[in-house]
Formats: structure tokens, sequence, C-alpha cells
């Protein structure tokens, strides 16, 4: 069964998708990055779709899915490299994507993801008073 690499860089995940995703391997990886954020309780998730060029309604609630998985393990979620055809088609399905914050390039990922958990740590540390 094909499945995505997930890099460990620290407290976060990279997830470079390589191949187009089918419903099936979206679903896998759904688990996959599910099970390595609780595993080492990851504080952000960089996920790369540069290689998509495509995306059906299914992959876009996916990746809403993760990001809101994420958030509940409390991480934080930064998609990369959207294509101009990507998010094209998103806004014709009508497709949002709550609690996912996006950067052009993986360098602005991930000072993207550092600033969300920071402003993260910031938020729970001021509510702890």
């Amino acid at each position: 069964m094909e499945r995505i690499p997930i890099l460990k860089m620290g407290e976060f995940l990279l997830v470079t998708i390589q191949i187009d995703m089918h419903d099936r391997l979206a679903l896998t990886l759904q688990d996959d990055l599910t099970s390595q954020i609780a595993l080492h309780g990851s504080r952000g998730v960089l996920i790369d779709i540069s290689s998509l060029e495509m995306v059906d309604s299914f992959i876009g609630r996916m990746l809403g899915s993760i990001a809101g998985m994420a958030n509940l393990l409390d991480a934080q979620t930064v998609v990369v490299g959207m294509q101009p055809s990507v998010a094209i088609t998103l806004v014709e399905l009508g497709l949002s994507l709550p609690g996912i914050r996006t950067a052009l390039d993986v360098e602005k990922g991930m000072m993207a993801l550092q600033a969300a958990v920071q402003e993260s740590e910031r938020a729970n540390g001021s509510s702890e008073l």
C-alpha cells in the first residue's frame, strides 16, 4: 500500500505530497498524520501540495479534516505551494479551509508555522493565569 512520507523536523511534521492524491491515500495520510502528531507531541504540520495539479472536493475536505484533527491535538497546520488552478478549484467548489494557514513556499510556511505556534502558546499561557 502506498503511503506519503511524514518527516519529523524538531517539533514539526513535514508532509510533501509528490503524487496525485486519491481518496484512499488521503484517508491513509489523515490516519498516519494524526498518529504521528500524537506520538511525537508535534506542535505543527506543514503540508506541501506544490506537486498537486488537481484537487477535488473530497481531497479539499480531507485537508480541512486534517487541520481540524491536528488542532484538536494542539498542532497548527500550514499548507504551502498551492497551484493557482487548485486555489481556483477550491473557490469554485465553495470549499473554505478553516484552521489552515497558507504560504507560498516551504520557507515562508515554516516561518508561518513558528509564528502560529508562538501565538498559540501565548494564548494558552494567558488563559491559564
